[in-house]
């Protein structure tokens, strides 16, 4: 029973920290991209700013199961671990952004939440993905 009432405590923890740093990666989706993302999403129903996010929530999703499936025995090694490396993945997709913004023609951030379908997305999108996999990876 002790077992059963161990692993909750440390589900309740890694899902905690699960969710802070999703709700980190949407707070930096959303200074990355002009206008209130929420509203662009879920009032003006933006396709490209949800496949955006979307990607980004799919990247730190991955690095922190990643992080959490490979964890140190112990319990709060592995909790730093998941927290540093899921706070260098948002990091670095931001960074990403960044440098894909810099190389591509026009405002990569207006283009994320353009209403109007565009190929940028897509790539980055598939950026956010690319980066949390190499995070994911060097965590292995």
């Amino acid at each position: 029973m002790s077992d059963i009432i161990n692993g909750l405590g440390r589900t309740s923890a890694y899902g905690a920290l699960g969710l802070v740093l999703l709700i980190l990666g949407i707070v930096l989706v959303d200074v990355l991209t002009p206008g209130k993302l929420p509203k662009q999403i879920w009032e003006e129903r933006n396709r490209n700013a949800a496949l955006f996010l979307s990607s980004a929530l799919l990247g730190i999703g991955g690095i922190v199961f990643t992080s959490i499936w490979t964890t140190y025995d112990d319990f709060g090694k592995g909790l730093a671990s998941t927290a540093a490396f899921g706070l260098l993945g948002l990091i670095l997709m931001a960074l990403a952004f960044l440098v894909l913004d810099l190389v591509t023609p026009g405002k990569l951030g207006a283009i994320v939440v353009d209403p109007q379908p565009h190929p940028a997305v897509w790539v980055s999108c598939a950026c956010n993905l690319a980066v949390a996999a190499i995070v994911a990876a060097s965590i292995a």
